[in-house]
């Protein structure tokens, strides 16, 4: 059983992908940190403390960075998630789970400092929390068994940007912060709209978690309604990307990609801010900005088939 920090927005996908993850006897949750991105950081928060009651995980929440590495506040997603951020499906009042008293890169530095070489960090949202948990702490880089990062993009089968020509939103959100995670000397794989656009949970899939998925299969159908009608408007697509999902899935069982190794830098600023850029290895560039960072895995194609089988297969009953 791997430890996963799970490092979210929730965030519709990013819900969707907790709920993945809590079914699966591979991971065992240990922490969940919240950044800003789909929504602002108070909502985000209790979102994963709503999320934390449904789901009926034990794992301790800790509300993270609600601003960026150079103190910018940003855009959200409500056009894409809805006005809650979770597809405006209902949240009581009263919601019992409590925040860990601990900002969400300190629980990170902690839980990482408590099970070295265990602690997988599943990062689904910006990479502020991370970039902080470095900054403070940059011996964390060597006690992680892994990172695992919904994010990015690098063309692959035409999939560039989905927030510019040539940006992912998590990455653009915060490039900075993207740039010295993707740096530092702790592996990473990269799990970019190369792959999670690929994956489609059709509605026919959707319908069939409602009717045989139990509880969690409900919930996943019902806070998936306003996000089916984003993607049916902006992609004429009768589905939804998996996009967070897959963070889990390579976590989860690794051969359902492949992946190309080289260094990856990110464009801060300017025109092509938050584009995601790999040196191959052995590329014979001459000395590049590139070459001085460890390699790092980024996926480049999925298996779909098992992907959508071992996705749908943690929630029928």
């Amino acid at each position: 059983m791997r430890k996963v920090i799970f490092d979210t927005d929730p965030g519709v996908d990013d819900a969707m992908a907790l709920a993945f993850l809590t079914r699966r006897p591979e991971l065992e949750l240990i922490g969940v940190t919240t950044v800003l991105g789909n929504a602002d950081i108070e909502t985000v928060t209790r979102n994963a403390l709503f999320l934390k009651d449904r789901l009926g995980f034990e794992a301790p929440v800790a509300q993270g960075s609600g601003v960026t590495l150079l103190g910018k506040h940003g855009s959200h997603a409500k056009h894409v998630h809805g006005q809650n951020a979770l597809g405006d499906v209902p949240i009581p009042d009263l919601i019992h789970s409590r925040p860990d008293g601990r900002r969400g890169h300190r629980m990170m530095i902690d839980l990482i400092r408590a099970n070295p070489g265990e602690v997988t960090i599943i990062a689904v949202g910006r990479m502020t929390n991370l970039a902080r948990a470095l900054d403070k702490d940059a011996e964390i880089a060597r006690l992680v068994q892994g990172v695992v990062v919904m994010g990015g993009a690098f063309g692959t089968s035409g999939h560039t940007g989905n927030v510019s020509p040539v940006a992912e939103a998590n990455i653009a959100g915060d490039p900075e912060a993207a740039d010295a995670v993707f740096t530092a000397h702790w592996p990473v794989t990269i799990v970019g709209l190369d792959v999670t656009q690929e994956v489609v949970l059709d509605v026919a899939l959707l319908e069939r978690l409602r009717d045989h998925g139990g509880e969690q299969g409900r919930f996943l159908y019902e806070v998936s309604r306003s996000y089916l009608g984003f993607h049916q408007k902006t992609r004429k697509l009768d589905g939804v990307f998996a996009h967070d999902s897959l963070a889990v899935a390579y976590a989860v069982d690794p051969s359902l990609f492949t992946t190309r190794q080289g260094p990856v830098r990110v464009i801060c600023g300017g025109l092509a801010s938050g584009q995601t850029i790999q040196k191959m290895e052995r590329a014979p560039y001459p000395s590049t900005a590139w070459d001085p960072h460890p390699a790092q895995s980024v996926c480049i194609r999925v298996d779909v088939p098992r992907v959508l089988e071992l996705f749908t297969g943690s929630f029928l009953q």
